[in-house]
């Protein structure tokens, strides 16, 4: 595999689409009370690109050279194939970091300016929480993706952190109703990380990867994937309600099918490696629904 195509493979760009949608929901309910401005906008979808981006370089630097990568199922990983040498992929994680502040901080400033020093260096400290996060998913003694601590972190920055911040970026107000959709991009986003965890779930136990999957244990790790997905989708409809207009607002419930297929599945399935592609279909769900989601309300 040629180099270029081999950082392409790090970027893991299927997980790009799930990054964004919380940005899409909070900026689109800006939109709706006319405050939403582009330049905002963009700039918070490369700022989130770029986060997920130095993540997933983590996350194959981290599990790389702790060997958890050299027998999993899904996507190569390309520390642990020998295609970026971890020396490599360390200068890749520097340079996307300080590529990905320096976009955070043009954000802050189009959304602040010189004069709201507070909002300023509140938006700036949790720029560095949200990289030092994504570099101690795996990497170090201490990551928290070894010790089930994953699906918080993806709830709160997939959710809360993503709808709420980039609304805030807009406003420069919290709406507390929008616990609700952040708490649903939130929820689905850790059904994500869970089919992940469940298909990995055996070569986590080996590499004492002890993921909330291999505390939970298969049988109980489905039936909280049943609640991550039945709750993030009755959390939307429940804000629908609260806020209704028209009845246009619920298009995207039309979602909510594959996202029902992949219960089903779920339910069924008794291979954890055949959960590869149910990611896609639950991510790219999110994904559709963010933006049905903003652009009918």
């Amino acid at each position: 595999m040629p180099k270029f195509k081999a950082w392409i493979a790090a970027a893991r760009l299927r997980t790009l689409p799930l990054s964004v949608s919380g940005i899409i929901v909070g900026s689109a309910i800006a939109k709706k009370n006319s405050l939403f401005q582009p330049e905002i906008f963009w700039l918070a979808i490369l700022t989130t690109i770029g986060f997920q981006v130095l993540s997933n370089f983590a996350n194959d630097y981290g599990d790389g050279i702790k060997g958890v990568d050299d027998h999993r199922e899904g996507e190569k990983r390309m520390v642990a194939s020998g295609l970026i040498s971890a020396k490599q992929m360390k200068y890749g994680i520097i340079i996307t970091a300080f590529l990905t502040l320096s976009i955070a901080l043009n954000l802050i400033y189009a959304a602040f300016g010189w004069e709201d020093f507070f909002n300023s260096l509140l938006f700036l400290v949790l720029g560095i929480i949200s990289i030092v996060a994504a570099l101690k998913y795996t990497i170090g003694k201490n990551a928290y993706g070894y010790s089930g601590l994953g699906d918080v972190f993806v709830f709160l920055f997939f959710g809360l952190l993503s709808v709420l911040g980039s609304n805030y970026l807009f406003t420069h107000e919290l709406k507390w109703d929008l616990l609700l959709p952040a708490s649903s991009i939130g929820l689905l986003s850790m059904a994500v990380l869970n089919l992940n965890n469940m298909r990995d779930i055996e070569n986590d136990k080996k590499n004492k990867k002890n993921t909330l999957v291999v505390s939970l244990g298969s049988s109980k790790a489905k039936i909280y994937h049943y609640i991550l997905i039945s709750i993030g989708m009755a959390l939307t409809l429940l804000y629908s309600g609260i806020n209704y207009h028209s009845i246009s607002q619920f298009t995207y419930s039309i979602t909510f099918i594959p996202l029902w297929m992949n219960l089903v599945t779920v339910y069924k399935n008794k291979e954890p490696k055949l959960l590869d592609n149910e990611l896609k279909k639950v991510a790219l769900s999110t994904f559709l629904f963010a933006i049905l989601f903003g652009f009918f309300h």
